[in-house]
């Protein structure tokens, strides 16, 4: 997986990176299949902003939080993230596999 993490009007410390890495390894339980991971966050007056782009294999995903704590933006981030990850997930999976199998006839006299 290929991170980006870019802070606008805001210094990235490495605390901040770590916090990041620890709640982004939540997607990669889901899917294997993450090529790359661009988090932008953001200050504008009282307002904290983090966004993230993450490219799956077939399709993109972008999700943003604010907050008045960048903390807590992280957080709302990484559960709107993993709501859409899963969603993907479901879709790609197919559910009626069980359907078209061929049940075994049983004898019952």
């Amino acid at each position: 997986m290929n991170l980006k993490i870019t802070g606008i009007h805001l210094e990235v410390t490495p605390s901040l990176r770590e916090y990041i890495e620890a709640k982004l390894e939540r997607i990669t339980r889901h899917v294997d299949n993450v090529t790359s991971v661009a988090v932008t966050l953001s200050v504008e007056k009282l307002e904290q902003k983090a966004e993230v782009n993450v490219h799956l294999k077939g399709k993109d995903i972008h999700v943003e939080a604010t907050s008045t704590d960048m903390y807590a933006a992280l957080d709302a981030l990484a559960d709107k993230l993993d709501r859409q990850v899963l969603k993907h997930k479901e879709k790609i999976t197919d559910h009626h596999s069980a359907e078209r199998a061929p049940t075994p006839a049983t004898d019952e006299a």
